[in-house]
């Protein structure tokens, strides 16, 4: 009998698993209150600005586009790799901005490549405003 019911407690806990992927909003709300603490004269998130940093190469050889492409609802490629790289933008690819450590790795890898240095959480959330407004 308690092998039952602890089996039965296990799967009720395990139903809610799936609802606790993070949504892509999610992660505007903590960049939101990062880019605060850094800064409190901060004013929101803007999908434009977002957009031109995710062209602009930065001084460098790179920009977010050189892999993801203009439009990162697109599927992209690795400009040394060239591995292909599924869509950026979450309405093109749903499994996009869902886990914090996935995110917070390419977000840093990526940073580093494109700019030699981490992105600031208001970068982080400008881009990904842009990214949500694309395909909507």
């Amino acid at each position: 009998m308690m092998i039952k019911q602890s089996l039965l407690c296990l799967s009720v806990l395990a139903i809610p698993l799936p609802s606790l992927a993070e949504e892509p909003r999610d992660f505007l709300d903590r960049y939101r209150l990062e880019a605060r603490q850094a800064d409190p004269a901060f004013s929101g998130f803007d999908g434009q600005r977002g957009r031109r940093f995710f062209d602009a190469p930065h001084g460098q050889d790179w920009s977010c586009s050189s892999c993801h492409t203009e439009n990162p609802a697109a599927t992209g490629t690795h400009v040394v790799t060239r591995k292909t790289i599924q869509p950026l933008a979450p309405a093109a690819n749903p499994e996009r901005f869902r886990q914090v450590a996935k995110v917070e790795k390419w977000f840093k890898r990526n940073c580093q490549d494109v700019l030699k240095r981490p992105c600031n959480a208001a970068e982080k959330g400008d881009v990904l405003t842009y990214l949500l407004s694309v395909g909507e």
